[in-house]
């Protein structure tokens, strides 16, 4: 398994009230991480998401924030006092997953996206589709600039059959829909033919594999209690299974 690398929390410096997974930066001995919880409304799914679609945005070429694991127990310090912080800064001791804290970054507009070249934009799109992230619309593009370079952020919403594995069959990769009118570049998806072997091809089995084994166990645990590792690396395993399937030619989000 690929690990990502652990760092204890020193200190929560602040909390975003925006969204119920209530980011959090946290100070460490290696700088400044946002953080998201595991003691958040979507608990440890989410966290899950961001980790695979960043790995995979990162193979097709796209930036995303550096991933790490943060370990909050009882030594970790916080700026932040009200009740409601309190109680999910209780909820997620333990491991939760930092982010690369992009100082300065600012939103992208939704009138800002037309001047975004066609093979960033159609990019995006593309994996969006593919796993099924309807969390990037006009209204919300979770797009940043960074020292001149566009960031993705915020893909927990990705994934979603992950919460109901019992109703996932053999079909559902190639059957489960994707609303491409309401993504910020739904605009560009006549140009997506034009991308899609490209990107494809970018992909491999060992893309799929180096990225699941980026999901550690501490997070597939709550989802599987009292499971014995096998069923947890079966788990891992079921992610990469359905992504395969769904990125098959002809691909059914085209």
């Amino acid at each position: 398994m690929t690990d990502l690398p652990v760092y204890t929390a020193l200190r929560v410096v602040s909390a975003d009230k925006r969204g119920s997974s209530r980011p959090v930066v946290i100070e460490t001995k290696a700088g400044y991480f946002l953080t998201k919880l595991r003691g958040a409304a979507q608990g440890t799914p989410a966290l899950i998401a961001e980790i695979v679609v960043a790995s995979l945005a990162e193979a097709l070429g796209l930036w995303v924030p550096c991933r790490s694991l943060i370990l909050i127990d009882d030594t970790t310090q916080s700026d932040v006092h009200d009740d409601e912080f309190e109680d999910l800064f209780a909820a997620s001791s333990g491991l939760n997953l930092g982010l690369q804290y992009l100082a300065g970054a600012t939103d992208i507009r939704a009138d800002e996206a037309e001047a975004i070249a066609d093979e960033v934009a159609c990019s995006i799109l593309w994996l969006d589709a593919w796993v099924l992230n309807c969390d990037r619309t006009a209204r919300n593009p979770n797009l940043m600039v960074h020292q001149d370079q566009l960031w993705l952020i915020d893909h927990g919403a990705a994934l979603p059959f992950q919460y109901d594995w019992s109703k996932v069959s053999e079909a559902s990769p190639r059957t489960t829909e994707y609303a491409v009118d309401r993504h910020i570049f739904g605009n560009r998806a006549d140009n997506l033919l034009d991308w899609d072997n490209r990107l494809a091809a970018r992909l491999s089995v060992e893309n799929l594999q180096n990225t699941v084994a980026q999901i550690p166990e501490a997070f597939l645990k709550p989802l599987l209690p009292g499971a014995p590792a096998a069923a947890i690396e079966r788990r891992r395993q079921a992610y990469a299974a359905f992504l395969w399937k769904r990125l098959k030619f002809p691909r059914p989000f085209m």
